[in-house]
């Protein structure tokens, strides 16, 4: 059977998220990867993991988030695959120092992304992580690229469906999913420290993702946190 046609029958039916969870437990299990993700980038910013082959993946990929940096971002700015084959070596770890330091704290030393492309638009990107420095095979890197055009089913499910979230009440479970992948916490939370210490967008953000790095903590738990006052941020 052909790589393409065992990712699509993994993918199975249903639609949105568990269908794009399901598609990178196969790039694990099919194309012998360590983990794997699907981001969504708007504006150069990771704004929400779409699918994930386990928790670790999930938070590898919010950790571009947090960071602001790492493949899946320079995938679609640059509209190009980006292959690293050790996050620990000068050439591949110093093209994000952040990112590659805690990569490594979680084992992870090779990592590619490759862009997924819907009508045109770089929406996003797959990322596939290895925690030995891969060499990549021909083979893997056809089968990363096959799994990023099936990327696009979730993708323009979860488009279609924000589309028609105005159409929704407030409440309603396509409310509830799109915020949950969409990091609105995070959005909240950017609001909150605004008021809180006088900043602007930008630079409220960028506060908390800094004591989110610090802390070794997600944006999105940082996030929470803030709203819900069990943590209170200083200026500087």
């Amino acid at each position: 059977m052909r790589i393409e046609d065992a990712l699509l029958g993994a993918m199975g039916e249903g639609r949105g998220a568990g269908v794009a969870d399901r598609l990178c437990q196969a790039c694990v299990h099919l194309l012998g990867v360590d983990g794997a993700a699907i981001s969504l980038v708007n504006d150069g910013v990771n704004i929400a993991t779409l699918g994930a082959s386990d928790p670790a993946a999930r938070s590898y990929d919010e950790l571009q988030f947090t960071l602001g940096v790492g493949p899946c971002l320079d995938a679609v700015a640059h509209r190009a695959p980006v292959m690293i084959a050790d996050l620990a070596d000068r050439a591949g770890g110093g093209r994000w120092p952040a990112y590659g330091e805690a990569m490594l704290a979680n084992r992870i030393r090779g990592v590619c992304a490759m862009p997924i492309v819907v009508a045109g638009e770089y929406v996003g990107a797959l990322d596939v992580f290895n925690a030995e420095p891969p060499a990549w095979t021909v083979e893997q890197l056809i089968g990363i690229a096959e799994a990023a055009e099936l990327a696009q089913i979730p993708v323009m499910d979860l488009l279609a469906r924000d589309m028609g979230e105005a159409a929704a009440p407030p409440g309603s479970a396509a409310w509830t999913e799109i915020r949950m992948l969409t990091r609105a916490e995070v959005s909240q939370a950017t609001g909150v420290l605004m008021a809180q210490l006088h900043l602007s967008a930008p630079a409220a953000l960028i506060r908390l993702r800094a004591h989110a790095y610090a802390s070794g903590r997600s944006a999105t738990a940082v996030a929470g946190d803030v709203l819900a006052r069990r943590l209170h941020l200083e200026r500087n």
